[in-house]
This record gives structure tokens, C-alpha cells and sequence, in this order.
């Protein structure tokens, strides 16, 4: 039996088990693995619940849609997600701001990602990075969470040691199958040992609070703008760069668009700021969501799904997430991306020419530089583009039809 999507070629229903199983990752890892900074940041400014369930409602549904919309359209698996170190910035900037003040920072933010995307501007340097920079970046970047698989083994052994051993086994026996299958495993393992406490939590639906913005100019020097390039260097850049990676070659332009709207629509329920994805992205760009590259857009649309899933219970079903421990978190995580890190790595040593300045963009933004308030990315990326100026003379330029890092042809 086959279903028909509108627009798509026939879908056979287990075409559609890895890449929704591929989304639902991405959700649970984004919600278990940064989400507690949004919290953080809700209880330095001193919101109430109400205003912290908001939050949580406008930014959790605006990812949705944004991602289920582009996925959709673009028949690429575009991953949204709300700006992490957007949101470790904020633990520290709203102490001294007002909520208000914020609000309307978070809507000049938005503005300005509008006017990015609608200028074209973004998607002409992303096309100036050499293949073997990009491989780099994305490897160091994910390094620390294909680490993250194994070093959880010395807090939680039992645990970790399970999904390692198991994920290898799935592995030899049937590929399609490994994450699936240690996603099934470790959920019933936990809930076998008692260590998902549900019985707490009642299904509740949040209520958008609307905040009237107001606009000063030390929030926009001190909020606006650090949010600008934070969320531009820190989400943008390496989101994008996932997407080439696994050959999607959807333009930057339509999503720093899309995504900027959503935040701005969202800005006075206390959304601070949506994008495309990174980290997460990997896990739904990639072979693990589905052999078929053409059929990973529906990886897209079900992590849309449950991010508005999500958003409708606010504040509970975020908690649902969270209350699984950080090892089993981490370990998913890290074992999903296996197979990128990998693809990545190769891509980064594939070319000669670009090889030692490849290599020292992976070491650089594996190191995670924080400088001027601005992460690892940037640093890493910047430090790879200056090495390959040196080394060759000029950037190299991509070739038409080059193979992408996971080793298919470019779309």
C-alpha cells in the first residue's frame, strides 16, 4: 500500500517511519538537551508563569509551523529550532533589561533577519565557503556531541553501555533500523527502572500572553544587536552549512524570510528568536533519517508537528522532555550523528588542496571559542577561511555538480 502526498511521488508507509522517527529525535534532543536555558532566562527576568508558558507556547509553535512550512514547500528536510545561544545571552541580558524592552528588541531582531533574507545578501557568502571549510566546521561542531555519546558511560554505565551495545548490534544486523531501535530500547529501559516520573505532570493547554513591546536604545545596542549576529553566526551560518552538507541546496533566502516573520509575529508572546537549525538539523538531513534523500523532507514535517505538539501544552509536555535523564540525551544525540560526523570528517580530507586548512577549521571549532560574546561557529569557520587564504592564495571555488559530504550528487 502506498499514500500520496500532494506535489511527491508515491510514499510507501515504511518510508515514513525513519524520518518521522528522525524528527521526533531532533525534538526530544532540543527540548532535553537547551530548553532549561529558556527557564533559566524566564526566571532572571522574573516572569511569571503565565508569561513563561507564553514563551514557551510562541516559540514552540512558531518553529513548527515555520519548519513544517518550508519542509513542505521545499521538499528538503528544513529543521527549525529556536536560537540557543540566543538564549544563554538572554540568561545574562534580561537581568538587566526590562521584559518589555526585550520584547521590542526581539522584534527589531527579527526585522533586520526579514530584510537579510529579502536582500539575497546571506545566501551569496554561504555559496563562498569552500565544501572542505564547511565539512570542517560541521565536524567540529558535532564532535563534542558524538563524544558526549561514550562520556556519559562514566556517570551511567548501565545505560549508556545498552544503547552503545545495542545501537553496534542494530548496526550489523539492520542499519535502518539502529536509532529506532535505541530510541524504542532506552525509553522502555528507563521506564522499566522507574526513572521517567510522569505522575506529576497534568495535560494543560497554554494561553498566549501578549506583552506590549517598548523600544529604547540601550535595548537595542544591548539586546538587538548581540541577538542579530549571535543568533546569524551561531544558527544561521552552521544550519545552512548542514543543509550543503547532505547535498540540499534549498537558498538561504526563503528561510532567514520565513523564519525571521515567525519571529516577528511571535516577538510579543515572548518568542526571542526561530531559525534553522543546526545541530540538531543533522540529525533529519542525513542518511539515518531515510536512504532517500528525497524522501528526508518528511523528517522536516514531523519534527514541525510535534514542536506544535508541544507548543498547544506549553509548559508540560516541555517538561515531559526534560524529565528524561541528560545521559540518555546525550547518548542519542551522539549516536544519531555518528553518521554525519563521519560523512563529515571524509568531506573535510577528501580534497587535498583544502585538506590542512579543513583540518584546522574541524580543530578550531571543535575547541568552541568564545570571544566578544560570540561562539565557537564563527571563530571556527573564520579561522578555516583566513588558514585557506594563507595556504592557497584565495578561497577555492565550489565545482558544479560537487559531491556533498555525505557522497551524493548536490540537489
Amino acid at each position: 500500500m502506498t499514500t500520496m502526498l500532494p506535489g511527491s511521488c508515491s510514499i510507501r508507509p515504511r518510508d515514513l517511519t525513519h524520518p518521522i522517527v528522525a524528527g521526533l529525535i531532533s525534538v526530544i534532543v532540543n527540548y532535553g538537551g537547551t530548553f532549561i536555558l529558556v527557564f533559566q532566562a524566564a526566571k532572571v527576568a522574573g516572569l511569571s508563569p503565565e508569561l513563561t508558558a507564553s514563551w514557551v507556547w510562541s516559540v514552540s509553535i512558531g518553529v513548527g509551523l515555520t519548519g513544517l512550512f518550508l519542509s513542505w514547500r521545499q521538499r528538503e528536510p528544513i529543521i527549525t529550532a529556536w536560537s540557543t545561544p540566543a538564549a544563554a545571552f538572554l540568561v545574562t541580558a534580561l537581568a538587566t533589561t526590562p521584559y518589555a524592552e526585550a520584547v521590542g528588541a526581539y522584534m527589531i531582531s527579527a526585522a533586520a533577519f526579514v530584510a537579510l533574507g529579502l536582500s539575497g545578501c546571506f545566501e551569496k557568502v554561504i555559496r563562498l565557503i569552500p565544501p572542505g571549510i564547511a565539512s570542517g566546521l560541521l565536524a567540529g561542531i558535532l564532535l563534542q556531541f558524538g563524544i558526549g555519546a561514550f562520556g556519559g558511560a562514566s556517570v551511567d554505565p548501565l545505560l549508556v553501555g545498552l544503547l552503545i551495545v545495542a545501537y553496534v548490534a542494530l548496526k550489523r544486523f539492520s542499519a535502518r533500523y539502529a536509532i529506532v531501535g535505541i530510541l524504542v530500547l532506552g525509553l522502555a529501559f528507563l521506564l522499566t527502572q522507574g526513572r521517567v516520573d510522569l505522575s506529576g505532570l497534568r495535560l494543560e493547554f497554554a494561553a498566549p500572553v501578549p506583552t506590549m513591546p517598548e523600544f529604547s536604545l540601550n535595548a537595542l545596542l544591548s539586546v538587538a544587536l548581540p541577538l542579530f549576529l549571535i543568533t546569524l553566526t551561531g544558527q544561521y551560518m552552521p544550519g545552512m552549512l548542514v543543509l550543503r552538507n547532505d547535498g540540499f541546496t534549498t537558498s538561504a533566502n526563503p528561510i532567514v524570510t520565513v523564519t525571521g516573520l515567525g519571529s516577528l509575529v511571535m516577538a510579543p508572546f515572548g518568542s526571542h528568536a526561530f531559525n534553522i537549525a543546526a545541530i540538531t538539523a543533522a540529525i533529519a538531513t542525513g542518511k539515518e533519517a531515510h536512504e532517500d534523500p528525497s524522501k528526508r523532507w518528511i523528517a522536516g514535517v514531523a519534527a514541525g508537528c510535534f514542536y506544535v505538539l508541544v507548543g498547544l501544552f506549553g509548559v508540560t509536555l516541555a517538561a515531559v522532555f526534560m524529565a528524561f535523564p541528560a545521559t540518555f540525551i546525550t547518548t542519542l544525540a551522539g549516536l544519531a550523528l555518528l553518521g554525519t560526523i563521519g560523512g563529515s570528517l571524509a568531506g573535510a580530507m577528501a580534497d587535498p588542496a583544502t585538506r590542512e586548512a579543513s583540518l584546522i577549521t574541524f580543530l578550531a571549532s571543535a575547541a568552541n571559542i568564545t570571544l566578544l560574546g560570540i561562539g565557537g561557529a564563527f571563530w571556527g569557520l573564520l579561522i578555516g577561511l583566513v588558514a585557506s587564504l594563507v595556504l592557497n592564495g584565495r578561497l577555492p571555488r565550489r565545482e558544479r555538480g560537487a559531491l556533498s559530504v555525505s557522497g551524493e550528487p548536490a540537489r
